[in-house]
């Protein structure tokens, strides 16, 4: 088992067990590791100690954080359907896919994509020349399937594997130090007007913190369509960089995900953990 591999189990453990409070020991154990280097081990990769991962799991969740959230999206200006506006000074600038790109089924397109080991576990990463068009984690599909996902999604294009050339969009995520020499990054997506302007207000919600479903509809001057806006983050192609993990339900349950709930609360809790680091 690879280190990262090791960290993700002990993610999804913390995450099944929060309410039991388990120790170190048991955590250790759990990746077959001593209790030292398993300290060693997470703090290095999660940026933080396994306590204060799994203090923020059982003390910082639902309501609480959406009363630290209110009005996020609502003060936004550049918010609507039209997605016509530009996001300035952004990590990430999102382009839809036009429809003449469209009507061409990606003919002429030329796709790469990668798998990559992170601390949340293997991710699928697929890039064209304007910018990222798909990012998974690979929790349930095989890469044949997340592959015939991608030539489904652009039938005429051409695909290849690059490590190299995908890299870049897992640093952005996961390394700083790396990220900052590559400025924002660019989305190349498709999707209808709709669904763009969820995942355009979704690039407005602060790192580490949340807002509900019913927020972003309101938001996006459709205050009765919660339900929509749920569709639309469930299509949202491209993995923790639109990211529809920080959008939950009202009632400060975790709400849908697509790679399963305790992947949701995991990914959360680490962002949050990697905007605040504790000093070890």
């Amino acid at each position: 088992m690879s280190d990262y591999e090791r960290i993700a189990s002990a993610m999804d453990y913390l995450v099944d067990r929060a309410m039991d409070q388990p120790s170190l020991e048991q955590i250790a154990a759990h990746v077959h590791l001593s209790p030292y280097h398993f300290q060693r081990l997470f703090c290095r990769w999660a940026g933080t100690t396994p306590k204060r991962f799994l203090q923020v799991l059982t003390l910082e969740r639902g309501k609480v954080l959406l009363e630290n959230s209110h009005s996020l999206l609502e003060v936004s200006h550049e918010l609507g359907l039209s997605g016509s506006s530009r996001l300035h000074d952004h990590f990430v600038q999102l382009e839809a896919v036009t429809p003449g790109e469209y009507k061409s089924r990606g003919k002429q397109v030329h796709i790469e994509y990668g798998v990559h080991s992170t601390p949340l576990g293997p991710m699928f990463v697929a890039v064209t020349r304007r910018g990222v068009c798909q990012v998974e984690f690979m929790d349930f599909n095989s890469l044949e399937e997340l592959l015939e996902n991608l030539q489904t999604a652009w039938p005429l294009g051409s695909i290849s594997e690059s490590l190299l050339s995908t890299r870049y969009v897992i640093d952005a995520f996961f390394n700083s130090d790396t990220a900052s020499k590559h400025g924002p990054l660019s989305l190349h997506v498709t999707g209808t007007n709709f669904q763009v302007a969820v995942w355009r207000a979704l690039l407005k919600i602060p790192s580490g913190a949340v807002a509900s479903y019913s927020q972003v509809a309101k938001a996006l001057g459709a205050p009765k369509a919660a339900r929509a806006v749920g569709n639309a983050i469930g299509a949202n192609p491209v993995a923790l960089l639109i990211p529809c993990h920080r959008v939950i339900q009202q009632s400060g349950a975790l709400g849908g995900y697509r790679w399963g709930p305790a992947k949701k609360l995991m990914v959360q809790t680490w962002e949050k953990m990697r905007d605040k680091p504790v000093a070890l």
